[in-house]
């Protein structure tokens, strides 16, 4: 007679895992958990756990399998009006696409994943999102474009950090320098 394990206790087993670095084994455990939810026709957190899958696979270095987990997960929140997690799982199919420099795409689901965090009122995630375009495209020589994308992520932060308040004051300046009048 065998033992049905909770989908609940194995998505906390994957995030024991995850939290102690194990990432490989948390992704496998996040899999596990995804199906789970899956035997219970509970398609959210199926997803759910399908997204922390990804993250985990990236944090162990493999962008392929990250990108497989985050695939399947943008349109079942997207059909749940979860824009919250939406955005996220288009922020993690980015990530992936980035590490496995695919930067075009990467940049395409970066901008797409900043919009509906944007629509969801997520501030503090978009921010962070915004920060890896700007990342990826200062890597690939858009510097100008990445310092705008800096500052336009951080432009609607309610509550900035300390970190990023400097950091908007910091992107000002070449902003400032660029449009102030030249004496005559």
């Amino acid at each position: 007679m065998s033992v049905q394990v909770s989908p609940e206790k194995i998505a906390k087993e994957a995030k024991s895992a995850y939290q102690h670095g194990d990432y490989f084994q948390a992704a496998r455990a996040y899999e596990a958990a995804r199906q789970a939810f899956l035997s219970r026709d509970d398609q959210i957190n199926a997803a759910e756990m399908a997204n922390n899958a990804s993250v985990a696979f990236l944090q162990a270095g493999d962008a392929e399998s990250a990108l497989k987990a985050a695939e399947r997960t943008v349109e079942v929140f997207a059909q749940a009006g979860d824009l919250r997690r939406q955005g996220m799982a288009l922020g993690n199919i980015g990530a992936a696409l980035d590490a496995l420099d695919r930067d075009e795409e990467a940049m395409a689901f970066y901008e797409r994943s900043a919009e509906v965090l944007d629509q969801a009122g997520e501030d503090q995630l978009r921010a962070s999102v915004m920060q890896s375009l700007s990342m990826l495209q200062f890597q690939t020589g858009r510097q100008l474009q990445a310092l705008a994308t800096m500052q336009h992520g951080l432009e609607n932060v309610e509550h900035p950090s300390p970190k990023q308040s400097i950091l908007k004051k910091l992107l000002r300046i070449p902003f400032d320098m660029a449009t102030r009048k030249k004496p005559s």
